[in-house]
């Protein structure tokens, strides 16, 4: 159901070229009643129905839409915060539990935020102004705080500080990367030279593509891939898959679960591996 459910969402509904089309057409979908939306949870909590997860998804669209539109204050596409909500109401709808005895929508409204404000977030500055909890708390409260346009003022900061349990520090430095503009990091198109330019491209000096430097550190990465291949080598097979698996698979095993596979304790396992890394670091330190 995972990977379908979106498909099944949206089939006939997507926030595209013609948005307004999009809103007449959720907010034709009828609104569920409390026992309608009940068994149709049931069916998808209980049996996996995706007709049902269909149902209740198309149902709360208009929901969807009207949570996007409380953010339109940031510049963005409206129609992209109604799909990113989307993929938060979808994932809502996978999750709800009939037997809690609440509402889908109360439920959802966590989910759609939450995807809205990642949204949000990731795309309104090309350098990231909110990464901490703090503020990200501050990013989306901080405007409808203030009671002006103007600057903060030291009272009005601890007020906002108290009320959003946040330090009068932090409340200062939001207002600052709120206010403050991207700048390009190459010259703009009409800067006929390089004369008084403040671009960084002029100043900023990357360090990393000095060819000396790249060339040491491809030998190095060659060398030492050489080197751990051969103390590989040197393990039985047991050994070297239980390093193989636990130190260089993308998807690492578990102790315990080589331990099954093996028919031993998960204690053995640990021991076989820590013989292995003592026998590949010896070799590789001959050989070095």
């Amino acid at each position: 159901m995972k990977s379908q459910l979106p498909v099944l969402a949206l089939d006939r509904m997507s926030p595209g070229q013609n948005l307004e089309t999009y809103v007449q057409s959720v907010n034709s979908v009828s609104v569920l009643t409390a026992e309608e939306e009940k068994e149709l949870a049931e069916r998808l909590w209980y049996e996996q129905d995706l007709e049902a997860a269909r149902q209740l998804v198309l149902s709360h669209l208009r929901f969807v839409v009207h949570v996007a539109r409380s953010y339109s204050g940031y510049g963005l596409p409206q129609a992209d915060l109604i799909q990113e909500g989307n993929v938060g109401l979808m994932k809502a709808v996978r999750r709800f539990n009939p037997e809690v005895g609440v509402r889908l929508v109360s439920f959802a409204i966590h989910w759609i935020k939450a995807e809205i404000h990642e949204y949000i977030l990731r795309n309104w500055r090309i350098v990231k102004v909110a990464t901490t909890k703090a503020q990200r708390k501050l990013f989306f409260n901080l405007r409808s705080s203030k009671k002006s346009l103007g600057w903060l003022n030291q009272e009005e900061a601890q007020a906002i500080a108290d009320d959003l349990g946040v330090t009068e520090k932090q409340v200062y430095e939001m207002e600052n990367r709120l206010t403050a503009n991207d700048l390009g990091f190459d010259l703009s198109d009409d800067d006929d030279d390089e004369k008084g330019s403040n671009a960084p491209v002029l100043y900023l000096e990357d360090s990393s593509l000095d060819p000396a430097n790249m060339v040491e550190t491809h030998d190095y990465e060659q060398d030492t891939s050489a080197r751990m291949a051969a103390a590989m080598d040197e393990l039985d097979d047991r050994a070297k898959d239980i390093v193989a698996r636990r130190w260089l698979a993308e998807d690492k095993a578990t102790l315990q679960e080589l331990a099954d596979e093996y028919g031993v304790s998960a204690e053995r396992i640990r021991q076989l591996e820590k013989n292995a890394m003592k026998k590949l670091r010896a070799h590789m330190e001959l050989v070095a």
